[in-house]
C-alpha cells in the first residue's frame, strides 16, 4: 500500500481492536428485533434501545449524535450546513429473529478460532461500529473534509426499510452513500423484490396446526405441523420426525438447514419436509393434497422453474425464491414467500404464473414489490471504492449485482460495500447472516475498518 495515509490507517484500526469487540459485544447485548409501535418507539421497544446504545457508542467516541424520533439516527464528523454536500454511511442495528439451532445465546458475542458469534455480528451491528470508528478516525486525526461525513444508523432494515422512507421526508440526502451491509468489493446492483403469501381455503381435514420459519426473509430451518392421524399412517421421509400429540395426533417436526432468502443455495427448507412427508404418506383430504400441491412447486427449485418463473438476465443472478413462514389460523394455512428477480420478468408476469399455479387450491395475498437498481460500474464514487478495496486486498476484483436488497436502493447515489467476503468459507460452528450461529471474521472486520476510512478520504478527492 503506497498511499501516505495508510500507515495511520492500519495504526489506528489495530490499537482499537479490543474497543471495536467490546462495542459491538455491546450493541448485540441488546436484542433488537421489530415489535409492537408505541410512542417514540415505531418499531418496538427492541429497535428503539438499540439505535439508543449504538448513539451512546457514538458519543463515547466524541461524535456528535442526533436521534430523529427512533426511527434512525446517525453520528456525524461536524456540523452540516445548509445545502453542502456530504458523505454517508448506512448501517442498521435491527436484527432478524433469533430463530433455533443456536449452541449458546444469541445475544452474547462469543470469539471462537478469530470468529466473532451472535446475532448481528454480520447483520449489521458489526459494521454499524466499524463505521463509527472510521467517523472516530476522521475526526481525531483533524484532516480537513471537502464533504462532512454521516454515520446513518438505521432501525426497521429487516421488515419494511421504514426508517429511511423517514429519513428521505425529512432530511437531506447524502451526495453518496454506502452501505456496509453486503459482500466485498462493490455491490453496484440488486435485484427486485416479489413478496406475498399462498393462502388455502378453510381446510376441514387431518392438518389442525402448522407453523415455521421466523421470517420471510430466511429459510426456515424447523417447523411443525399437527395431523390427526397416528404415526403409523404416516410414511417417514428424510428430515421428518414423528412425536405424539394430544387425542391421539401426530406431531410432525421438519429439521432443515437456515439461511438467507437471497442467497438460498446449500440450505434445507423444514417446511418442505414436511410437505413432502404428508404428499407422500396419502393421509390428506383432497382438498389439503390440493393446497400441499401448490407448497410442493414453490418448494421444489429455488430458482423457481418447478413454478414457472425462472429468470436470467445475465447482468443479475438468476431468480430465486423460498418459502419463509407458514402458520394456521382458523383452519387456514398462509405460507409467505421471498422472490428477488432480474431484469427480465417483474410481478405482474410472475403474479399471472402463481395464480395459474395455484388454479383452485390457493390463492395469492399480501402482494408487494420493488423494482431492480443499478448504478454503472464505471461512475466516480463506485470506481473510488473498487480501487481502494483492490490497493489494500491486491485482488483485482471487480463491481458485482445481488439478489439481496439493502439501504443503497432508497438513496439516488449509493451503493453496497462490504464487510461480507462469498469466498472465506464458514467454519463449521458459525452460521451465516439470519442462520443460527451468526459468523464474523474478526481479522476481516478490523480489515473492511481499514477500506471505509481510506475510501472515504479518497471520496474527498472527487467531485460529487
Amino acid at each position: 500500500m503506497n498511499d501516505p495515509r495508510w500507515a495511520s490507517i492500519d495504526a489506528f484500526a489495530e490499537e482499537n481492536r479490543d474497543n471495536i469487540l467490546r462495542d459491538i459485544t455491546r450493541l448485540v447485548a441488546v436484542p433488537s428485533v421489530e415489535g409492537e409501535a408505541a410512542p417514540g418507539a415505531p418499531f418496538g421497544p427492541g429497535p428503539k434501545a438499540a439505535l439508543a446504545k449504538a448513539l451512546e457508542i457514538a458519543e463515547e467516541l466524541g461524535l456528535s449524535t442526533c436521534n430523529a424520533d427512533s426511527y434512525i439516527g446517525w453520528a456525524e464528523t461536524g456540523t452540516i450546513a445548509d445545502d453542502q454536500k456530504f458523505l454517508a454511511t448506512i448501517t442498521h442495528t435491527d436484527v432478524v429473529p433469533e430463530g433455533n439451532g443456536w449452541d449458546a445465546d444469541p445475544y452474547t458475542v462469543r470469539v471462537r478460532d478469530g470468529w466473532l458469534l451472535g446475532r448481528g455480528v454480520a447483520d449489521d451491528k458489526g459494521p454499524s461500529i466499524l463505521c463509527l470508528y472510521a467517523l472516530k478516525y476522521l475526526k481525531d486525526s483533524g484532516v480537513q473534509l471537502k464533504y462532512p461525513v454521516r454515520a446513518l444508523l438505521g432501525a426497521n432494515e429487516e421488515t419494511n426499510m421504514h426508517d429511511v422512507d423517514y429519513y428521505a421526508e425529512h432530511y437531506p440526502m447524502p451526495a453518496f452513500c454506502f452501505t456496509p451491509d453486503a459482500e466485498f468489493p462493490v455491490c453496484n446492483g440488486e435485484k427486485g423484490g416479489f413478496n406475498g403469501e399462498i393462502v388455502s381455503p378453510k381446510l376441514d381435514g387431518i392438518i389442525t396446526a402448522f407453523e415455521g420459519g421466523v421470517a420471510h426473509n430466511a429459510v426456515p430451518d424447523r417447523a411443525s405441523c399437527t395431523v390427526q392421524v397416528a404415526a403409523g399412517a404416516l410414511v417417514q421421509t428424510e428430515g421428518v420426525t414423528f412425536e405424539a400429540g394430544e387425542g391421539g395426533s401426530t406431531i410432525i417436526r421438519g429439521w432443515g438447514k437456515s439461511g438467507h432468502a437471497a442467497m438460498p443455495e446449500g440450505t434445507v427448507n423444514a417446511i418442505s419436509l414436511i410437505v413432502d412427508c404428508l404428499l407422500k404418506s396419502g393421509v390428506c383430504t383432497p382438498q389439503e393434497d390440493a393446497y400441499l400441491q401448490v407448497l410442493h412447486t414453490l418448494h421444489a427449485s429455488t430458482d423457481g422453474s418447478a413454478l414457472g418463473i425462472a429468470a436470467d438476465d445475465g447482468l443479475f443472478d438468476p431468480l430465486t425464491i423460498i418459502g419463509g413462514t407458514i402458520e394456521m389460523k382458523e383452519g387456514v394455512i398462509r405460507q409467505s414467500f421471498d422472490c428477488r428477480y432480474p431484469t427480465n420478468t417483474d410481478p405482474e408476469k410472475m403474479t399471472a404464473i402463481m395464480t395459474q399455479v395455484c388454479g383452485d387450491a390457493a390463492h395469492l395475498e399480501d402482494l408487494s414489490s420493488r423494482v431492480p437498481f443499478y448504478i454503472a460500474a464505471d461512475s466516480p464514487a463506485i470506481q473510488t471504492l473498487i480501487t481502494t478495496y483492490n490497493d489494500v486486498t491486491g485482488e483485482g476484483k471487480t463491481p458485482f449485482t445481488m439478489g439481496g436488497g439493502t439501504y443503497a436502493r432508497h438513496f439516488p447515489y449509493a451503493v453496497s460495500f462490504g464487510p461480507e467476503h462469498t469466498n472465506l468459507p464458514l467454519p463449521e460452528f458459525a452460521g451465516p447472516m439470519h442462520g443460527a450461529n451468526e459468523g464474523a471474521n474478526f481479522d476481516k472486520l478490523i480489515e473492511a475498518l481499514k477500506i471505509y476510512i481510506l475510501a472515504l478520504l479518497r471520496l474527498q478527492e472527487i467531485e460529487l
